[in-house]
């Protein structure tokens, strides 16, 4: 039973690589505590276009034995908390940017949901900013 749910997974990972093009690939070493912008595809009507969800990643199940690992982002739209998890092989998202590394102490950050204006802020990493234009 397990050795078929692992081919099915396997199968499943084999066939998203596949359609996945080369300018697709991007980086997935970010973690908690990093702002990230996820380039992602909504279809409406017959129309495909990009939109860009740019926050905090609260959340990532690194989930090594299924191939559909996902992570939480969050942030604050005119007042309200939005929060989206996304599915890290899905052949929705483009494209994911690194914006800023965070130094953080925790792998789940839900404690920003209770936080709001300065109190809600994560120290930035800075020696990212060098490394990332050398």
């Amino acid at each position: 039973m397990v050795n078929l749910i692992q081919e099915f997974e396997n199968s499943q990972l084999e066939k998203i690589n596949k359609n996945r093009s080369e300018s697709k690939d991007f980086d997935t070493t970010f973690k908690s505590g990093d702002s990230v912008k996820v380039q992602y595809k909504i279809t409406e009507g017959g129309n495909t276009r990009l939109q860009a969800f740019i926050g905090v990643v609260i959340a990532r199940c690194k989930s090594s034995k299924h191939y559909s690992p996902t992570f939480t982002v969050r942030k604050v739209s005119a007042g309200i908390g939005v929060e989206r998890t996304f599915t890290l092989n899905s052949p929705l998202i483009s494209s994911i940017e690194v914006t800023k590394r965070g130094i953080v102490r925790r792998s789940k950050l839900y404690y920003l949901r209770g936080l709001t204006g300065k109190a809600a802020r994560i120290k930035e990493k800075l020696d990212f900013l060098t490394k990332k234009n050398k």
